[in-house]
């Protein structure tokens, strides 16, 4: 049997043998783990840093809590079929999207990395709940896009890695411009 590895930074490396809903959790948990690697120990000014001289709003705080949205639309929402949190409930004009990205340049640092760990915990919850449902777990459709189409787990799953890994590679970025820590 395997036993659970986890790299330099703490990072959980994916099982290189399991099945299918393991799989996907173990690269899900290592993308995770890789934002948090990537965030770590960085105050407001760390999180809020911008590339110099470009007109990308993006930053290291924006991506958490851009990430803590979507945790909680594909996962809490959607599959799970409750309510956005609080946090994220739409307003007229519909910008919970925009305020995902945005409201992490006035809150303070612990608040952005809190949002995003119990956006991280809800998900977890409604994974484990539904891969419990049984063997077809991964088969069962869920609501996506505010119910305007249907997706099973394993494309959420899938989509939440490559989610992650797409943003990860802004977090390398934008974590070398703040403090030149590279890696991966």
């Amino acid at each position: 049997m395997e036993q659970n590895r986890t790299d330099d930074q703490g990072r959980p490396e994916p099982p290189l043998v399991a099945d299918e809903a393991a799989t996907l959790l173990g690269f899900l948990e290592f993308q995770r783990a890789t934002l948090g690697w990537k965030t770590r120990a960085l105050d407001e000014t760390g999180l809020r840093r911008r590339l110099d001289a470009h007109p990308s709003r993006l930053t290291l705080g924006g991506l958490l809590s851009h990430l803590a949205w979507v945790e909680d639309f594909y996962f809490a929402s959607g599959a799970a079929g409750t309510p956005m949190p609080e946090e994220w409930q739409r307003s007229d004009d519909g910008s919970d999207f925009v305020r995902a990205w945005t409201s992490a340049d006035t809150l303070p640092a612990d608040e952005v990395r809190a949002r995003w760990e119990r956006s991280v915990a809800r998900s977890r919850a409604v994974v484990a709940d539904l891969l419990g449902r049984g063997p077809d777990a991964l088969d069962r459709t869920y609501p996506a896009w505010d119910g305007q189409e249907q997706v099973t787990l394993r494309w959420l799953l899938t989509h939440l890695v490559e989610e992650y890994a797409r943003h990860n590679g802004h977090a390398d970025l934008l974590r070398e411009l703040v403090d030149g820590q590279t890696g991966e």
